[in-house]
Parts: C-alpha cells; sequence; structure tokens
C-alpha cells in the first residue's frame, strides 16, 4: 500500500498517524510499511506514544549500540507495554538495518513523546534526578534522596486520584522542583564543557521536571472529574513540549512522523464522558498544530472491525461503515473526501471519528478489518473444496499444537496446501517466535517453481540462504522454516493491506492440491 504524499497540500515537519485504539496490530504494521516509505522521501525520525526517557534506550539499539541488545530495547525501551507488540520489534530492527553503514545525516532515530507516567499513577523522579546528578557530577543527590523518600508514596494510585494522599504540593515536592529547576539550568551552563551525553541528560531532567508537574496537579483540590479532565490535559501537554523539543532536535535532518492515538494527535479539543459528563481537553496535537500551522499534518486512524478487540462491522450509516462501503481494503482518503455520517457507538475499546475530527484531519487511514487465524481460515475456506481439520486431543495431535489449522482438498490429508500455526515446535520450529502473544503463521505450499521466483532460489538450496532471512519478522513471505526444502514458504501475522498477495499465493498452492486430488483420483478409477 503506497503512502500518498499527494493527499498533503504542504509537505510538513511533522507527520501524525493515528490509530483509533490501541491493540490491533494492523495499525502498527500498516505505520511500519508507511514510514519505511517516508523514510525514502526524506524522513528520518519517528516519534511513538511511549515514554521519551525509555526511548534513547530503544535508539541506541537502533544506532547500533552493541551494548544494547534487542531484548533490552523492547523490554526496557518502551512503556505502557509496548514493547511486547510484534510489530514495534520489525521496526526497530529495520531501523537498525538502514542505518548500517550509512552518514549521520540519513541515520533514523527513535523517540518517545509520552511523558514518563500513566494517566492513573505517577511515579517518583528519583531515577531521573540520579541520572542528572551523575551527569554533572553534581553532590546534591543526598539532599534529593532524602526529600522524595519512600518511592510508594508517590507511586500509589491513591495519591493521583485523592488530593489529600498526593505529596505533589509538599514542602519536600516544592523544593524538589526549585533543585530540579537549578539542575537544569546548570546542565546548560555545563553544555560547552560536556557536549557529549548532554541530550540524554537533557530528557532525564525534563522527564524529572514533568513529573514533578504531574504530582502538584494531582494535589490540586478538584472534583474527581475535573481532576480527570485535567490530568489528561497536562499529559498531552507534556507530550506536546516533547515533540516540539524532537523537532528541534531533528529540523535539520528531515520531517518526522509520529504515531499514537487519535485523540493525542487529533487537531480539535478531545473529550470523554466521566461521571455523565463530558470532559473536553486540547490534546498534543491540538498544541502543536496550533504552534507549527501548516508544517503539522495529521491522519487519523479509522477502523471497520477488529476480530482481535472483539469489535464487530459498523453500521452502514457511519463514518466507518461509508468508508467500509469504498474499499475491502487499507486505504488512505482525503478528509474532504469522506461523506458525512452519523457517529458510531463509543464503548471505551474504540474512540470512532466524528465530524469535528474529520474537519480538523488532512486525511483518514481506513482499515477495514484487522487479521486473525479465524478471520484468515474463512478465507482459505471460501475456495473450492477447501476444507479445515483444527488440530486437538480427538485428532491425535500433541497438545502443543491443539488449535492449529490445516487445509486440504479432498480426503488425502498427508499434506495441506496451507496451514495457520499458533505454536512453537521446541527444537524444530522456534525461529519464527510463535509464543508471543496474538502471533500466528500462514504457512504455504508454493511448489518449486513459485517458491523460486519469489526467493531467487530452488527448495534445495535453502540451506545455504537460511541465515539471510528474519522468520520471526511480520508481513513477510519467507520460506518456511522447516519445510522448505519441500517448497513451502510462510508468512508471520501478515495484515489485511497483505490480502491481494495472500490470494495469490492461496491460488496457487489451491491449484497444486486440485491437481494432486484430480491425479489421486484418476489413479483410483
Amino acid at each position: 500500500m503506497t503512502f500518498p504524499l499527494d493527499l498533503l497540500a504542504i509537505p510538513p515537519a511533522l507527520l501524525a498517524l493515528g490509530e483509533p485504539t490501541h491493540g490491533e496490530s494492523a495499525f502498527l504494521q500498516i505505520r511500519n510499511e508507511a514510514f519505511a516509505q517516508l523514510t525514502e522521501s526524506g524522513y528520518r525520525s519517528i516519534a511513538v506514544e511511549s515514554d521519551r526517557a525509555a526511548g534513547l534506550i530503544a535508539d541506541a539499539f537502533v544506532q547500533g549500540d552493541i551494548g544494547v541488545t534487542l531484548d533490552r530495547a523492547l523490554t526496557e525501551g518502551f512503556s505502557h507495554g509496548l514493547g511486547s507488540a510484534p510489530a514495534n520489534r520489525d521496526l526497530l530492527l529495520w531501523m537498525r538495518e538502514w542505518n548500517s553503514g550509512r552518514p549521520a545525516a540519513e541515520r533514523l532515530t527513535f523517540h518517545g513523546f509520552d511523558a514518563p507516567l500513566e494517566m492513573d499513577h505517577a511515579p517518583s523522579p528519583r531515577r531521573h534526578l540520579a541520572q542528572v546528578c551523575d551527569y554533572l557530577g553534581s553532590g546534591r543527590f543526598a539532599e534529593i534522596d532524602g526529600l522524595i523518600g519512600d518511592d510508594a508514596r508517590w507511586s500509589d494510585p491513591a495519591a493521583i486520584w485523592e488530593p489529600g494522599r498526593s505529596v505533589g504540593r509538599s514542602a519536600d515536592a516544592q523544593r524538589l522542583r526549585v533543585i530540579a529547576d537549578d539542575l537544569l539550568t546548570e546542565m546548560y551552563l555545563r553544555a560547552p564543557r560536556r557536549p557529549e551525553g548532554w541530550p540524554a541528560a537533557n530528557v532525564a531532567a525534563t522527564s524529572a521536571v514533568a513529573l514533578l508537574r504531574y504530582h502538584a496537579e494531582a494535589a490540586a483540590p478538584l472534583a474527581r472529574e475535573e481532576r480527570f479532565a485535567r490530568l489528561a490535559q497536562v499529559r498531552d501537554a507534556l507530550m506536546a513540549e516533547n515533540l516540539l523539543a524532537i523537532r528541534a532536535a531533528e529540523a535539520h535532518r528531515g520531517p518526522t512522523l509520529a504515531f499514537a492515538h487519535n485523540r493525542h494527535l487529533q487537531r480539535n479539543p478531545s473529550t470523554m464522558t466521566v461521571a455523565g459528563t463530558d470532559q473536553p481537553w486540547f490534546g498534543a496535537g491540538a498544541i502543536v498544530g496550533a504552534l507549527l500551522g501548516d508544517r503539522y499534518a495529521v491522519l487519523v486512524g479509522s477502523l471497520g472491525a477488529s476480530p482481535a478487540l472483539g469489535i464487530d462491522a459498523p453500521a452502514a450509516s457511519t463514518y466507518e461503515g461509508t468508508l467500509q462501503r469504498l474499499t475491502h481494503l487499507p486505504r488512505y482518503v482525503r478528509a474532504a473526501d469522506v461523506e458525512p455520517a452519523e457517529k458510531r457507538s463509543h464503548d471505551y475499546r474504540y474512540f470512532p471519528l466524528d465530524e469535528a475530527t474529520i474537519a480538523h484531519a488532512d486525511g483518514v487511514l481506513h482499515i477495514p478489518t484487522g487479521i486473525d487465524p479465524a478471520a484468515l481460515a474463512d478465507r482459505i475456506l471460501a475456495l473450492p473444496g477447501a476444507e479445515q481439520l483444527v488440530a486437538s486431543a480427538e485428532s491425535g495431535a500433541p497438545e502443543g499444537a491443539w488449535g492449529d489449522r490445516f487445509f486440504y482438498v479432498g480426503p488425502d490429508r498427508r499434506q495441506p496446501f496451507a496451514t495457520i500455526v499458533e505454536h512453537d515446535v521446541p527444537g524444530f520450529d522456534e525461529s519464527s517466535q510463535l509464543d508471543r502473544p496474538g502471533v500466528f503463521r500462514l504457512n504455504l505450499d508454493l511448489g518449486r517453481v513459485e517458491f523460486e521466483r519469489l526467493f531467487g532460489f530452488a527448495p534445495k538450496d535453502f540451506e545455504a540462504h537460511r541465515d539471510s532471512f528474519d522468520f520471526a519478522r511480520l508481513d513477510t513471505v519467507v520460506p518456511h522454516p522447516g519445510y522448505a526444502l519441500h517448497g513451502f514458504g510462510s508468512i508471520v501475522m501478515p495484515g489485511p493491506q497483505m490480502l491481494p498477495e495472500i490470494d495469490r499465493l492461496l491460488t496457487v498452492a489451491h491449484a497444486r492440491a486440485v491437481d494432486r486430488h484430480e491425479r489421486a483420483s484418476r489413479r483410483v478409477r
């Protein structure tokens, strides 16, 4: 799916791509595809909805730091559990591969732009202030450590929702804010003498200040619903501050792609209903858009259905239903071309499109449906004569294979033309990392001719080429790690943008199965 640069009237410095919900992998997979294409057009950085300080670890991996493993980059380089998303693994690996051997001006940078907190809890600033003191060689950490005290009094969720439990406006916290500000000033004074390490220390300092601000807001004597709205506003203000700082750092290298929830990126005010009251706030996109003007562009995400999240297809009268009629595949649409429609009902899993969001957007990315094993199986079973066998105790399959699906034509069940598997086979087939939550793999009997056309070598030569493939990468047709010698290929967790290619390869595999069945039938006669 080609990213439509001509959809944007003016090339932006910061292009935002939104998702309407978290947890639907298709948005992250298409984000990766879009960023790869934008990189060819001069984009040199990506910023995602993850803690900015943590993002420095992920970026170290992207820059080729041998001291940061992929596992560490995923576990420590993302906040909010986002490192477990398989598409984020692929993003870091692809960026590292791109950077290898390239000059500094062409290298890609990974950023997080979220604040170092959750809406309902926030840690103490201890870790960040310790890093700043270490950079400066400052002896003030003993005082800081004493003022912070027990971390639990900061991270307790009750400290966010009950102002009387918060330490955010205590004398200790106020003293910490003064110290943090002093340290930030000292950092600028030291910059000429210690430029190395300064950017990371600056992120730590601003993260500490951000946490102290958030805790101070949590201590404000407001009603619960007002508190929620105010904290949402403060978090988005911190996000906006981070986005602007990222753009300042990247301005000389090229545009930046930002990826996050629509509510953080849209230009119009966000609204959430709390205790029966609509609470509006300006998200980071509204703030950044006001300050950058036409240098900021936003494409909001739209979703038809998500089997993974249990979201059913939209009513035809809604914005999503209208977009659904246009295509069965993911598509970018100019916002001005979206027809007026009704707002879809909102159940907190999905924030639907509405008139204001579309009116203030440059475009919409609509994904008709996410893909899961059941949806893919339905597609295969629509082929003539296709039958499915699901591995189970009753079928005699080993427990490790229960739930895997095998597809045949005719009664001869010796060789499936396609399989959908969700489990590693220890000691034999583990390189696709199918033990990751939600990950599955489509396997296809391609035959020698199609196999060689796709990969450039015959199945018998696979072992000589094995090391050139990443069998765990999503959305990529690769030789089957266990059965490539027999002409099988595979795709891990294909996204909806791959459906045309999947259908083509299924046609090849199905035709081979039909031919085998017909030849076997002739022999019986």
